[in-house]
C-alpha cells in the first residue's frame, strides 16, 4: 500500500477497519460534529505548517467526507 498522508494515511490503517470507520461506527450522529471540527482545526493551522497544501488538502478531505455524510443522511430519511 502506498502511503497517501491526505486519503489514506497508513498510520490510520490497521487491520481490516481504517481510524475514520471506527471514528463514525462510535460516534453515530455526532459524526458530522468531529468532522466539522476537524476541518476548522486543518484550516485553523495551516498557515503555520512546513507544508500547508497539504493541511488546506486534508480540510477539503474532511470537507468532502462531511458532503458525502449528509448526503447519506439525507437519503436514508
Amino acid at each position: 500500500m502506498v502511503d497517501d498522508p491526505v486519503n489514506f494515511p497508513k498510520h490510520y490503517n490497521k487491520g481490516d477497519i481504517g481510524c475514520i470507520d471506527a471514528i463514525e461506527s462510535c460516534q453515530g450522529e455526532g459524526f458530522r460534529y468531529y468532522l466539522q471540527g476537524s476541518i476548522i482545526k486543518y484550516m485553523w493551522r495551516y498557515q503555520h505548517k512546513n507544508n500547508p497544501i497539504q493541511d488546506l488538502e486534508k480540510a477539503k478531505w474532511f470537507i468532502d467526507k462531511l458532503i458525502e455524510t449528509e448526503m447519506k443522511a439525507k437519503r436514508d430519511l
